[in-house]
């Protein structure tokens, strides 16, 4: 079962999301968020992206991949593109 069935509309987790990003303006960290396309938490990462700043930060969206794809999936997790990201910000 992918975890986009396995939502619980009763739950209250959603609302954890709020304080979260309430300071996701203020990293000056580089950032890079690796989120599947059939995700059911897309949304948060499209978010988080829109509210932060400056030049050192990416959102890589994944075709055709759900939330679950990319936890062992191998011929889908951008390798290199995580490479290219951390040799280039964490020196």
């Amino acid at each position: 079962l992918n975890s986009n069935g396995g939502w619980n509309v009763t739950s209250s987790l959603s609302f954890l999301n709020m304080t979260i990003l309430q300071y996701s303006s203020e990293i000056r960290s580089a950032v890079l968020l690796v989120h599947g396309e059939k995700a059911h938490s897309r949304y948060f990462s499209e978010t988080a992206y829109s509210k932060l700043t400056g030049d050192n930060k990416e959102l890589l969206i994944i075709p055709g991949a759900s939330h679950t794809d990319l936890y062992d999936q191998m011929d889908i997790i951008p390798f290199e593109k995580l490479n290219a990201f951390f040799t280039e910000y964490l020196r």
